[in-house]
């Protein structure tokens, strides 16, 4: 990856406007010269800026975004999740089950809401935007894309998970960890890393499910219902989809509905959409 996530976080706000507009106008298929003038660039520049965002034109970005296409990639996906764990299937150097283990607490450490933990967290630029990042000793227990800047609503979403934890803020220590997630060049000669996370048992195994989705791969709701042999509760997988406290690393972004619907995200859908694009162009 050449360029700095701080380029990268200022490329990904203008990207994630454009998103929003091609969202609102996806029936007229909005021209270049549309999406260049709604987010304040020219054509040429515009261009310049996905080329170094994310490596495809604005035309083939858009494809990637239409529902016809998510609907290919569910159906290039089928018994994904089976046949990953009948195989053992891996990708040297992506995010896969190898490289992120996770521990959950014990049904004590829940009901104290992480009393007597320490946690320090700090926020950081990355190719999603600005993220807060927070790490115990035994793993992370947030990952955070803040909404509009607002660090100070990130905070809170971490003091609400463990409200009972020491925290201090401390970007030298969480900044040992933000180029091992989001660089898949430098995650190759890194140690697995350790997720701390806080869940109920169904939670739990959900989430566990996620980690088993490959790279650049979708998955439904259903599809991971069926899996865990409850194909009725595809409300309450997509609700425990959506309690996952540390994106990106548990890999919610990769599921969607059957239909091929893009479905919500906690952090936006135009962020959803913009992370499965990133890893599909095989960043």
């Amino acid at each position: 990856m050449k360029q700095s996530f701080s380029t990268l976080n200022e490329d990904y706000n203008k990207i994630e406007k454009a998103i929003n507009y091609i969202d609102q106008n996806v029936t007229q298929q909005p021209s270049l010269e549309e999406i260049s003038k709604h987010i304040h660039l020219s054509e040429f520049h515009f261009q310049r800026l996905f080329s170094r965002w994310v490596g495809v034109s604005p035309k083939k970005f858009l494809q990637f975004l239409t529902k016809e296409h998510a609907k290919k990639l569910l159906e290039n996906s089928n018994n994904v999740l089976q046949t990953t764990y009948e195989t053992g299937l891996s990708s040297p150097g992506r995010l896969h089950e190898l490289f992120v283990n996770f521990e959950a607490v014990t049904p004590g450490e829940y009901k104290n809401w992480g009393e007597s933990l320490d946690i320090e967290y700090g926020f950081h630029p990355t190719p999603f935007g600005e993220a807060l990042l927070a790490v115990t000793k035994r793993g992370i227990c947030k990952l955070e894309f803040t909404q509009n800047n607002n660090t100070a609503n990130a905070i809170k979403s971490l003091k609400q998970d463990w409200p009972k934890a020491n925290f201090t803020e401390s970007t030298e220590t969480t900044g040992k960890y933000i180029e091992g997630i989001f660089n898949t060049e430098k995650r190759k000669n890194m140690p697995p890393l350790y997720l701390f996370v806080k869940g109920t048992n169904f939670q739990i195994k959900i989430w566990e499910a996620l980690l088993k989705i490959p790279y650049a791969n979708i998955v439904s709701y259903s599809d991971i219902a069926t899996y865990i042999k409850k194909p009725k509760a595809v409300r309450a997988v997509a609700n425990a989809v959506g309690k996952n406290s540390i994106p990106f690393l548990i890999p919610c972004h990769r599921v969607i509905r059957k239909l091929g619907d893009w479905g919500g995200y906690r952090y936006g859908t135009a962020r959803k959409k913009a992370i499965i694009t990133w890893e599909l162009t095989d960043r």
